[in-house]
């Protein structure tokens, strides 16, 4: 009975990591919770157990390139965009004849641009642009 009670501690420790992370986390720093008492196959699968038990709730748990994170399910991604609505940027006038430039002449110099446009190009059009 206490090897259960030992698995369901570490699937919360691990759900309580995955949770409050602000990033993904790979399997290295997973393991670094359990202090080198746990092997990587044995972290898979309880990895594999969390993302089943979530499996009918409200969040994932997915495997990205740089390691494992909750996110929200799809079908709820229309109401979450209600929290932040995305806003197009608005454009000066001369950023938009840079990217203009850019667009049609590419690859094209600073020195181009202010040779095309006439003018010194400001260097927080280069920044607003990158």
């Amino acid at each position: 009975m206490r090897e259960a009670e030992t698995i369901a501690e570490m699937k919360s420790i691990l759900e309580v990591a995955l949770l409050t992370a602000t990033q993904p986390l790979p399997i290295d720093e997973l393991l670094k919770l359990f202090a080198g008492r746990m092997e990587r196959a044995t972290l898979r699968m309880l990895l594999d157990e969390l993302r089943q038990d979530w499996a009918e709730r409200t969040l994932d748990l997915v495997q990205v390139a740089s390691g494992y994170r909750f996110q929200a399910k799809a079908e709820y991604a229309d109401v979450l965009a209600r929290l932040h609505p995305e806003r197009q940027p608005r454009y000066s006038r001369a950023v938009m004849e840079t990217l203009a430039i850019i667009a049609y002449r590419q690859p094209v110099t600073r020195g181009d641009i202010e040779q095309i446009r006439g003018v010194t190009v400001n260097p927080n059009v280069i920044r607003q642009l990158q």
